[in-house]
């Protein structure tokens, strides 16, 4: 086993070097040693992909289409997308131009990111979020303004974001990233919401990243994308991930305006070169012949957040009811006196159930914890019980 030698110890990039992983891995990884919890740490969904779409992986190997694909993506996913965005929300992209397939939503936020920002731009980023914007932004040098949302339940009001505009400068704010149904809140934007970001944004130089990977599971409302709203300065990230349970096939994509795409796909090509050939065709498959497999594995999802909603808040653990995703985000109790990673260490180690603390998606998230429902009924019921009885001993 090689032993580095002293000479290039510290030669390491200064950005990436003090930084730790993922919170929401760390945590994962740290509850899932103890023996007997139960975990409702990740977003994972529980549910098998179609029958229909393995399929059309299996197909594609056995037909040997196994050699390098076009870079952005095969043209038939392409126009896949392009059709599943034009069915779902009446909006138009050229899947020759103004689409790419990237390794999972993650690396369609990166190559985004990467297509925008110059060392010390800022990019607002509303909190509680998802982990990964945070540090992605700093990898590439750009500076993140974290907004505390909580005052308004979860939600980036247009006077808050003017608010941020104007204190951090017009000309150093290139982009903004929004996440709706949100990952940790489930908070879920309506049209008129969404238009008082469009109407602050929209003589602005800057850019709206926005990140709907959970568009297909919303309860009892319909999902209006920033796309319809504001295309010419929006970025759209999607994937298959959440709404055809594909988490591992490393499926996402890219649509927004060509020039663009243009330079995210130089970004996508020296990183990646192309997407796997079995995992396109079965993204192809899922949004051609698949627009609709997310229906069931969303009830049973409601299902789910009905009732551990209302027990979380029958316990004392007062929680916003999500209108999308598979979260909930629950606020800890003052008088416990415990921050949201010593709550959730505690609660792992003597209550044997496993969540996120809320400082996990940013500055905001702090005094909260997550909960993932994408987990079977019967360990939500046993996690709600321990947790009940773990609560009755802090109290």
């Amino acid at each position: 086993m090689p032993k580095l030698d002293p000479s290039v110890k510290n030669v390491v990039n200064e950005t990436i070097a003090p930084m730790g992983i993922s919170q929401i891995r760390y945590f994962a990884v740290k509850f899932a040693k103890i023996p007997g919890i139960i975990k409702l740490t990740l977003g994972e969904p529980d549910f098998n992909v179609p029958e229909h779409v393995k399929k059309a992986a299996i197909k594609s190997i056995e037909e040997n289409k196994s050699h390098y694909s076009e870079q952005r993506g095969i043209i038939g996913l392409r126009k896949a997308i392009s059709g599943y965005l034009n069915t779902r929300y009446d909006v138009n992209y050229d899947p020759e131009s103004e689409v790419i397939v990237t390794i999972g939503g993650t690396e369609a936020i990166f190559v985004s990111l990467a297509a925008i920002i110059n060392p010390g731009d800022k990019v607002i980023v509303p909190t509680p979020t998802f982990a990964l914007y945070i540090p992605i932004i700093k990898v590439l040098g750009g500076i993140p303004v974290q907004v505390d949302t909580t005052p308004d339940g979860f939600q980036l009001t247009g006077k808050k974001l003017q608010e941020v505009i104007d204190r951090e400068g017009e000309d150093k704010v290139k982009a903004m990233i929004l996440n709706f149904p949100g990952n940790p809140t489930g908070f879920e934007y309506s049209k008129d919401q969404l238009q008082e970001i469009v109407d602050v944004v929209k003589d602005k130089p800057m850019y709206v990243i926005t990140d709907e990977i959970y568009a297909e599971l919303t309860y009892g409302v319909k999902h209006t994308s920033m796309t319809q709203l504001m295309p010419e300065k929006t970025i759209l990230v999607n994937g298959l991930s959440k709404s055809h349970a594909m988490t591992g096939y490393r499926i996402g994509y890219v649509a927004g305006p060509a020039d663009f795409v243009e330079n995210a796909g130089k970004m996508h090509a020296y990183t990646v070169t192309c997407p796997s050939n079995p995992a396109q065709y079965a993204a192809q498959e899922a949004l051609t012949n698949g627009i609709d497999d997310a229906v069931e594995m969303r009830d049973i999802y409601k299902e789910r957040r009905d009732y551990i909603v209302d027990q979380l808040n029958d316990i004392g653990y007062e929680t916003i009811m999500p209108k999308g995703a598979f979260y909930t985000f629950s606020k800890i109790p003052a008088e416990f006196g415990l921050s949201s990673v010593e709550f959730a260490e505690k609660l792992a180690e003597e209550g044997k159930v496993g969540v996120t603390p809320g400082v996990a998606f940013g500055e905001g998230g702090e005094g909260h914890f997550r909960m993932s429902y994408a987990s079977s009924m019967e360990d939500i019921k046993e996690a709600m019980k321990r947790l009940r009885e773990f609560t009755a001993t802090l109290k």
